[in-house]
Order: structure tokens, then C-alpha cells, then sequence
């Protein structure tokens, strides 16, 4: 997403089993590998993931 990704949007380089495309690669993004999964970060289910990134992200934005 070369414009980044708005919060609570899926992220274009997830799979259908929500396994990163790109992982590994140089164009992942380091903010990806700065997060690595963990029973805070992803709770116990992919609902509470999203809900828990989500709101990261809303939580560290910056909005003009």
C-alpha cells in the first residue's frame, strides 16, 4: 500500500489465511517485523487481532 493504510483496512499483502505475502521480503514494511505476534498483540482470535491493531493504529496516527 504506497500510501500507506488507513486504520481498520486489511492490508493488501495478506493471503486468505491471513499469512503476509511479502514476508521476508525487502519491500515489507519494518513496522510489520517491529510487531511480532503475541498473545497481547493478537489475543485469541483473528477478531481481537484486528480490533487490538486497529486500535494501535488509530491510537498512533497523525492526523493534520
Amino acid at each position: 500500500m504506497p500510501d500507506g493504510k488507513p486504520a481498520g483496512v486489511r492490508c493488501a499483502q495478506l493471503d486468505e489465511k491471513n499469512r503476509c505475502k511479502i514476508f521476508g521480503q525487502p519491500e515489507r514494511p519494518a513496522v510489520c517485523g517491529s510487531l511480532p505476534p503475541s498473545l497481547e498483540m493478537c489475543g485469541d482470535s483473528a477478531a481481537q487481532a484486528m480490533s487490538r491493531l486497529t486500535w494501535l493504529e488509530q491510537a498512533t496516527s497523525v492526523t493534520p
